[in-house]
């Protein structure tokens, strides 16, 4: 494949997972990567730093629809109502060929430490940016970092249910509602 095609990133990335399930996370290199996607070296470094990277692709893309959502959200809309509709911005771009992709993406990164510790950072990343999203809305702290760590708790836990059934199920969309509301009625059950 001539490097101009489209979706460079998207193909490195199926690539890596698909080498990670193969032949194992630490056994696969950049080179093999960039050879199965009929790129080159160089071509992966320009949208990567390095191979545990490209499995937290589009990291930044998910912080700016969470934060963009927050701010069109109405001003009288509680922190945890806006905090949910950001949830359905991000969701509502999770197609069903990425529940196939989670679940070969969950056990890979179970397996591996250093993986475990980036996927934690993204979390952490998210949360952030929902509450600096809510802080501009005027949620003061600590109700902001706490509203936004309950709403990506919900999206994680969802992810996890979402990614592990086959399809045909409810959406990521619909499992995070759910999940979401549950987690809000525990958490005024603490009260």
């Amino acid at each position: 494949m001539a490097r101009w095609e489209p979706n460079t990133a998207i193909r490195l990335v199926d690539a890596a997972l698909d080498l990670f399930v193969e032949q194992g996370y630490d056994a696969t290199t950049v080179s093999q990567i960039a050879d199965r996607a009929g790129l080159t070296r160089t071509t992966f470094f320009r949208h990567f730093p390095d191979k545990r990277e490209v499995l937290f692709a589009g990291q930044e893309v998910h912080a700016g629809l969470l934060a963009d959502a927050l701010a069109g959200v109405p001003a009288g809309a509680t922190p945890l109502d806006a905090v949910g509709s950001a949830l359905d911005a991000l969701t509502d771009t999770f197609t069903e060929d990425r529940r196939e992709f989670g679940a070969r993406l969950r056990p890979v990164i179970a397996a591996h430490r250093e993986l475990q510790e980036r996927a934690a950072l993204k979390r952490i990343g998210l949360a952030a940016a929902v509450a600096e999203g809510l802080g501009k809305r005027g949620v003061p702290e600590p109700d902001a970092s706490l509203a936004a760590d309950l709403g990506v708790r919900a999206f994680y836990q969802a992810y996890g249910e979402w990614s592990e059934s086959s399809g045909g199920g409810a959406s990521l969309t619909e499992l995070t509602h759910r999940t979401f509301a549950e987690l809000r009625a525990a958490l005024a059950a603490l009260g």
